[in-house]
């Protein structure tokens, strides 16, 4: 069986996702090329992935500098038209992105059938099946699998001899470069700034003062956050893919229009004959599927996992969390429909305990105190990746947004992804005996001892 991975180089190390689509292929076949669009500089790290037995070729052209997801997808797929495959796996995001659009965009691009979170794949009889974090899922060969982090990528053999590396430039590619690069991708980042939202004033208190904090905090009165928006003015109208997005676009177009969770080639369909200039959807795992498979369909740009929204009642502008979070970018897209996928508040229990990979091997003990409390269980996602928590726990820019009257972190170290994931909390407790954890830059209360 021939298999395809698609690997992102960031910062000069393999995107750890993709390190995971590659581990899983080579455990699946012997025949295994990995494609990469990079700068040329990025052979350093690529080239050791030769003496895995892998085949590697490195996309690199002057012509793709600047590329958003769309044209990312468009590029990866004309190169993919070049090999013979029968699956292709990809990571589920890039770390620094985020975004997990490209491989959708690429298996709609390429007419086949796309199974995404993959944490297992198996192959036989034509099919390849994955146990992913929805359940179980299947699909005809060839097809495109989009992996989580659940392999670990092998250390090469001691034997093993680096192999040379091919380079296709737009020649070997073929690309319309009117597609691709800066001028043909239609989203545009039109700033960035620090995000230093959620940043509290940590008191230290003792875990003896730990309770009574939490009853009298319960018996405070507190108000929902409202839905952010920047706008005075408001948009003729937005579709909203879905109910859980409806209060997102209401606060910035004058009429809504409910699209049902239909097939999103079925969406795309009604969005081509409407012409609706903006569409919004979930960023959840459905809406994470299914919305860059309707921008592939379209060629639209799409915006992911946005946290605030605003208009001028003519422009549309959206911002989103990037590089993990530590910045806010400020992005609008050029193309029609404008489409983003929104951040909306999962309903949280008043209390909220969660567990980071820091107190993996005493999780009982933290699930009893959760009980004792009567609340929601929730995680870091270094504890789901370590197969400690179930994903529907995860907690930050890759699971949920939440906002419990009480939020309370034990073991968690508070990685931007995870804080940004509970700054609309009331009353935000972190416990963990390390007293540089930036979790304590986003609480009100710290405790400084092993639970």
């Amino acid at each position: 069986m021939k298999i395809a991975v698609c690997v992102k180089v960031i910062k000069g190390e393999i995107n750890p996702f993709d390190e995971a689509a590659l581990e899983c292929a080579l455990r699946l076949s012997d025949d295994v090329t990995v494609l990469s669009m990079c700068p040329k500089s990025a052979e350093s790290a690529l080239t050791p992935l030769t003496r895995l037995g892998a085949k590697v070729v490195l996309l690199s052209d002057s012509g793709y500098a600047g590329s958003d997801t769309l044209a990312t997808a468009y590029i990866l797929s004309e190169a993919l038209k070049k090999l013979t495959f029968d699956l292709i796996l990809c990571g589920r995001q890039s770390i620094d992105g985020d975004t997990a659009q490209v491989g959708p965009m690429v298996s709609q691009m390429l007419g086949i059938p796309v199974i995404t979170n993959a944490l297992k794949v198996t192959c036989e009889d034509g099919a390849v099946r994955a146990t992913t974090r929805d359940g179980e899922e299947s699909a005809l060969l060839p097809a495109l699998v989009t992996l989580e982090r659940g392999y670990v990528l092998r250390f090469p053999s001691i034997f093993s001899k680096t192999e040379p590396i091919e380079y296709w430039s737009n020649q070997e590619v073929g690309c319309d470069l009117s597609r691709c690069g800066l001028g043909g991708s239609p989203t545009r980042v039109l700033k960035t700034f620090e995000n230093e939202k959620g940043k509290r004033r940590c008191q230290f208190i003792t875990m003896a003062e730990l309770l009574p904090l939490i009853e009298d905090w319960k018996a405070k009165n507190r108000e929902d956050s409202k839905i952010e928006t920047q706008s005075d003015k408001k948009l003729k109208s937005v579709w909203a893919v879905g109910v859980e997005v409806l209060e997102k676009a209401s606060a910035i177009a004058e009429e809504v229009v409910l699209i049902p969770k239909l097939s999103p080639e079925e969406i795309a369909a009604r969005a081509e004959k409407e012409k609706p200039e903006v569409i919004l959807w979930n960023a959840d795992l459905w809406g994470r599927k299914n919305a860059p498979i309707a921008a592939a369909i379209l060629k639209t740009g799409l915006c992911a996992d946005c946290t605030a929204l605003e208009t001028d009642g003519e422009q549309f502008f959206m911002y989103r969390p990037a590089q993990g979070g530590n910045i806010t970018a400020k992005i609008k897209c050029l193309t029609q429909p404008q489409m983003a996928t929104v951040r909306t508040k999962s309903e949280s229990a008043e209390i909220m305990v969660s567990a980071g990979r820091g107190v993996k091997d005493i999780l009982p003990k933290v699930e009893e105190f959760a009980a004792s409390l009567g609340a929601e269980l929730g995680a870091s996602r270094g504890l789901v990746d370590a197969n400690g928590a179930p994903y529907e726990r995860q907690i930050g820019l890759t699971g949920k947004m939440v906002n419990p009257k009480i939020y309370i972190a034990i073991g968690i170290s508070g990685a931007v992804h995870h804080t940004c994931g509970i700054e609309d909390s009331g009353l935000v407790i972190a416990i963990n005996p390390d007293k540089d954890a930036r979790i304590f830059d986003y609480a009100d209360y710290g405790i400084l001892e092993e639970f």
